[in-house]
């Protein structure tokens, strides 16, 4: 069974879908409370998205070899991260996926495992 990695077709596609990902982000207007969590310098946040992604998708994992465990729900537990922030970080990673995932059905279901992670960090209710 292929993994999520081989059907993106490896690690420039994925470092594709996360530099348009943050692209997005630090444009929309519509994404502000999702931007403001991040620091100016967005290098950071772009290498670990990457490296993470790298490894969640079932590539290298380049994540764990640089910062260890993920620990995701910890690592985010400073930010107040409810459905308006959620539905934002989803919002950015839907359109990259629709710009930058050709396969529909590939792009359709990585969209739903990442609603799945993406729901997995809400740590408030923002009503």
């Amino acid at each position: 069974m292929e993994t999520w990695y081989e059907l993106l077709g490896g690690e420039a596609p994925v470092r594709a879908l996360v530099d348009r990902f943050y692209d997005l982000m630090d444009t929309l207007p519509e994404v502000a409370e999702l931007r403001a969590m991040h620091p100016a310098d967005l290098a950071g946040s772009r290498d670990k998205l990457y490296r993470f992604l790298v490894g969640w998708t079932g590539g290298p994992p380049l994540y764990v070899e640089k910062y260890g465990h993920p620990r995701l729900r910890a690592r985010h537990m400073p930010f107040v991260i409810g459905d308006s922030a959620r539905d934002q970080w989803m919002r950015c990673m839907t359109l990259a996926a629709e710009e930058q995932i050709a396969d529909e059905g590939v792009r359709r279901r990585l969209i739903a495992a990442l609603d799945r992670l993406a729901g997995h960090m809400r740590n408030s209710a923002d009503g």
